[in-house]
């Protein structure tokens, strides 16, 4: 017997849907700081992307497949039902395509020396954690209108990823000026891994108006 899934319902299952594809990569990353080899990476000052070179690298990447995949899915919803700008949805389309980047080109192994797919990766990262909460912000008037509190959850979301890059930056600007070395500057893993967080749950957000939907 089949049970059709009314399209009232579709929205609210695809919320549902996006958000544990997100949840679930977390959850894998996470599991990589207790599972041999990646425990011994340190998480405030090895970054997240270490985990891709270890022999657990396809834990990391299916996490981070999935999380593309529930943004993906959050952000096309939205687009379908035209509570997205533009500019909101090429931001998403650019966070999801920087985690599949992230995915084909590995981090530089330092230990062997800089490489060209290295730099991919840096450059994926770094516009992937911009554009993310860039484009929250530009939808998150028409995504959440009336929905007030909501609203204020996104934003702060998103503006506390921005401040979590900008700390970074300033250690850049630092080193520029004579400092130490950038990523000595502040716990660079714990960092980067509040604002990975940070992105996760301010997409996750999407979901709500989903759930939401007669």
């Amino acid at each position: 017997m089949s049970f059709p899934v009314s399209p009232a319902r579709a929205p609210g299952l695809l919320g549902v849907g996006g958000v544990v594809a997100i949840a679930a990569g977390a959850l894998l990353v996470l599991l990589l700081q207790f599972l041999p080899p990646t425990n011994e990476i340190s998480p405030l000052r090895r970054t997240i992307s270490e985990y891709g070179l270890s022999t657990n690298k396809w834990i990391f990447n299916l996490a981070l497949v999935l999380v593309a995949l529930g943004s993906a899915v959050l952000f096309a919803v939205h687009a379908l039902r035209r509570t997205l700008p533009a500019s909101a949805l090429l931001a998403g389309a650019v966070w999801t395509v920087s985690l599949l980047v992230i995915v084909a080109f590995p981090k530089t192994n330092w230990a062997v020396g800089p490489s060209a797919g290295g730099t991919v990766h840096r450059v994926a990262s770094v516009v992937g954690f911009v554009c993310l909460p860039v484009g929250l912000l530009l939808a998150s008037g028409r995504v959440f209108g009336d929905d007030t509190p909501w609203l204020w959850v996104a934003r702060v979301l998103a503006l506390t990823s921005l401040g979590w890059f900008a700390l970074i930056l300033t250690g850049v600007v630092v080193m520029l000026s004579g400092g130490g070395p950038w990523w000595t500057f502040v716990p660079l893993g714990l960092v980067q891994r509040l604002m990975a967080l940070t992105d996760l749950l301010a997409v996750a957000t999407l979901a709500v108006p989903l759930l939401r939907s007669p």
